[in-house]
């Protein structure tokens, strides 16, 4: 087809557009997607592709490549501008257009995750599918489109984003935001845990297009061109029906044990009477605590408690242990030792005991649990450990369970596992960055912070730094040569008895 007579046609086309929002997607001659995107007017939006030679001298090359490119195109109507962001990335997604380079880059895939454990389930955005019970919908390509689409649906649904942190009030209801400005729309800032979860769930539903609106679209479209043998015409939006159809399942298998009809508290019910079943426990363990330990090399070695109350973080009990009695990388001896500390204490208060004591780790970090309580001659709760490599979990009697990773049980024990984790890794660099800061490291010039916790990483301590020679200090991230050497005639004239480096001396 000549170009102006192709221009005519598609202008005459483009003019039959609706003015809604919506997702347009060009093709070349030979029918081969190559560019996909999406309006708030359908209408403009495409008009603005076939523009006079004349009123495109403006344009960068690779849009006038595009526009010389278009032959035909397709386009689906969308109920609101975050559902057009929504489908259109799913879309590149499928087709991968050679026009839309920047939405191809693998670094800006995200996943939508909705976190159903909570309370108050948050939509936030993560990078990796995790075990958690959280629902997930995606990959979507495109960061700051993604962004938008989720703050309109915040606009719509009144729901909370990752900057959120709500409050309990005293009458048991919450507040979502604590600017009074965030009051969106028609929902108010204040809302009981029944009213957001219906909040939630609208949400949910259309994130997972479950209005099928737009593959009844698609659908409609493709047999009414049928119905007039316009078969080229019917292909394109069977490929849009398929694409649509595609997406929805990729979304239904982002957590497909996921059961979006329970509430938090229902989930963490359920989960509690897997465990159980599963470990033998008289009743569900409304209380659990976890202990984990962390260090460097034997040094900073610390340890954390961590507290779960149905199912839930109960975060004001948590603790953290520095350990006392010996100086070392033993995680036997220090999981013995803070346990000990933690029960003795809990038993001269006269307070109770959990339901359940989850180890991170396997048999010899949970005989030395039981050591310890052994050794306060205290009755012992149901103990048992879990082993990261393949999540096994150890009971008291050192026999071992294996459980799906779907399992809702095992599922929330790695999320107690996790946070006691978390917490000990947290309080294991506070420590290192104290000590760092009041280390003789302090009075060398031009040593920053970070490079202070670089040296204290790889070297696990300051008396192997100080044993380090200039050559091995060089390999430090962000501590060059000249640097090293630097360091290396500090130490010595600070440190005569490690002069040189105890490994260039023997």
């Amino acid at each position: 087809m000549p170009n102006d007579e192709r221009l005519r046609e598609l202008r005459r086309k483009a003019r039959s557009l609706p003015t809604t929002s919506g997702v347009y997607v060009m093709k070349d001659v030979l029918g081969k997607v190559i560019y996909i995107g999406k309006a708030s007017n359908l209408r403009r939006r495409v008009g603005q592709y076939l523009l006079n030679s004349s009123a495109r001298r403006a344009e960068s090359p690779k849009r006038a490549a595009l526009c010389e490119s278009i032959a035909d195109f397709d386009f689906v109507n969308t109920r609101s501008d975050a559902e057009a962001v929504i489908l259109e990335s799913s879309l590149i997604k499928q087709w991968k257009p050679r026009y839309n380079t920047l939405e191809k880059d693998n670094k800006n895939f995200l996943l939508l995750r909705v976190e159903t454990f909570s309370p108050l389930p948050r939509f936030t955005f993560a990078r990796h599918r995790k075990d958690d019970n959280s629902i997930y919908f995606g990959p979507y390509l495109g960061v700051s489109a993604i962004r938008r689409a989720l703050a309109e649906i915040k606009k719509q649904f009144g729901i909370l984003l990752s900057d959120a942190h709500p409050k309990r009030l005293e009458d048991g209801r919450w507040r979502l935001y604590d600017d009074a400005r965030s009051e969106i729309s028609k929902y108010p800032n204040i809302v009981s845990e029944a009213e957001y979860a219906e909040r939630v769930r609208a949400a949910i539903d259309f994130l997972g297009g479950r209005n099928a609106e737009l593959q009844a679209q698609a659908k409609k479209k493709m047999e009414a061109t049928a119905m007039e043998m316009e078969y080229e015409a019917a292909a394109k939006y069977r490929d849009l029906l398929s694409a649509i159809m595609q997406t929805r399942r990729a979304n239904a298998r982002g957590c497909p044990h996921a059961d979006i009809s329970r509430t938090p508290e229902e989930i963490a019910t359920a989960a509690a009477a897997r465990l159980k079943e599963v470990l033998g426990l008289e009743n569900p363990p409304f209380s659990m605590e976890c202990f984990d330990i962390s260090h460097i090399s034997g040094s900073f070695a610390v340890a954390s408690m961590v507290r779960f109350e149905n199912g839930e973080p109960a975060k004001k009990k948590y603790r953290r242990f520095k350990i006392k009695s010996f100086v070392g990388n033993d995680d036997f001896r220090a999981m013995r030792e803070v346990v000990g500390r933690r029960y003795s204490r809990l038993a001269k208060e006269g307070l109770p005991f959990p339901d359940l004591i989850v180890i991170d780790g396997g048999k010899g970090q949970v005989f030395s649990a039981l050591e310890a309580f052994g050794e306060a001659e205290l009755p012992a709760p149901k103990i048992v450990g879990l082993a990261k490599r393949e999540e096994t979990i150890v009971l008291d009697d050192f026999s071992e369970k294996l459980l799906p990773r779907t399992d809702e049980g095992l599922r929330l024990l790695q999320r107690l596992r996790d946070e006691a984790h978390r917490f000990a890794n947290s309080f294991s660099r506070d420590l290192r960055s104290k000590k760092i800061r009041e280390s003789i490291l302090d009075d060398f010039p031009s040593l920053g912070k970070k490079r202070k916790e670089n040296l204290l990483k790889h070297f696990g301590s300051i008396s192997k730094i100080k044993s380090a020679t200039a050559g091995q200090l060089a390999e430090v991230e962000g501590i060059g040569r000249e640097t090293a050497e630097a360091l290396r005639k500090f130490l010595d004239a600070n440190f005569p008895e490690y002069a040189g480096g105890k490994a260039e001396n023997g």
